[in-house]
């Protein structure tokens, strides 16, 4: 016989959620002390249930629930702070957050580490007008927690340090290996990886060289799985852009 595991107020968000049978829903659920779960909320999208406005992404929450197995079955929430007040680009930018997290996350795999980076990744896209420095910041800082660091301090293999003026390929089973050219997807002047090591992300080359730099190196670790929250951005990113220069030469 099974027995059943019982965990009360939990410090924990949702990360995405999708119906379940007539009334119920399935949770992706980060918690601060069990990591990443999946919680059945019986009767949640009923129009009754006292759980039905709360049960949403970028809420921090106590859960409590009870398993017999790998899945669990909700028994409370309740809030414990203020909703991220996110909106455009921000709002955009959580989801990909969340993306990040619901595929590089193992069920059952304990990062407090991360559950903190994420509250602050959460506040600082709230706060900041601006929202690839704070992006690119939680992004280095997740990836190292997991223990795919980006080395941006030594050359490969040689352990010498950076050069500002000189050009490195990063490549990314080994990390920055010297190159006599300049140009190239994964080419980068010594100096802008040593700034994005130190995120100095208000200088605008070093941003647009993490830019380039993280997205390859999380793409490779994703083994081609496509982040549908990331396709949005670019798409809205490059809408404005069009809508921008019609204006500019008198089309729109």
């Amino acid at each position: 016989m099974t027995s059943s595991r019982r965990v009360d107020k939990q410090p924990a968000y949702v990360l995405h959620h999708r119906p379940f049978r007539d009334s119920s829903q399935l949770l992706d659920v980060f918690t601060r002390d069990h990591g990443k779960i999946v919680l059945v909320a019986r009767g949640s999208r009923g129009s009754r249930s006292r759980l039905a406005g709360i049960l949403r992404p970028f809420v921090p929450l106590h859960v409590s629930w009870v398993s017999r197995s790998d899945l669990g079955t909700l028994t409370g929430a309740e809030v414990t702070g203020a909703p991220a007040g996110l909106q455009g680009d921000a709002l955009l930018s959580a989801y990909y957050v969340n993306e990040l997290l619901l595929h590089f996350l193992h069920r059952h795999d304990p990062q407090p580490e991360i559950h903190a980076l994420y509250a602050q990744a959460l506040a600082a896209l709230c706060a900041a007008p601006d929202v690839a420095p704070g992006l690119r910041a939680f992004e280095l800082e997740f990836l190292g927690l997991l223990g795919y660091a980006v080395d941006l301090e030594y050359e490969a293999g040689t352990q010498r340090a950076l050069d500002p003026e000189s050009h490195y390929e990063y490549r990314l089973e080994q990390g920055p290996v010297p190159v006599a050219r300049d140009t190239g997807p994964m080419v980068f002047r010594g100096e802008l990886l040593s700034g994005i090591r130190a995120q100095r992300f208000d200088d605008a080359d070093v941003l647009r060289a993490a830019g380039r730099l993280l997205r390859a190196v999380i793409a490779h670790h994703l083994g081609g799985k496509e982040l549908k929250s990331r396709k949005v951005l670019l798409d809205v990113h490059r809408g404005r852009i069009a809508g921008s220069r019609d204006r500019n030469t008198g089309n729109g």
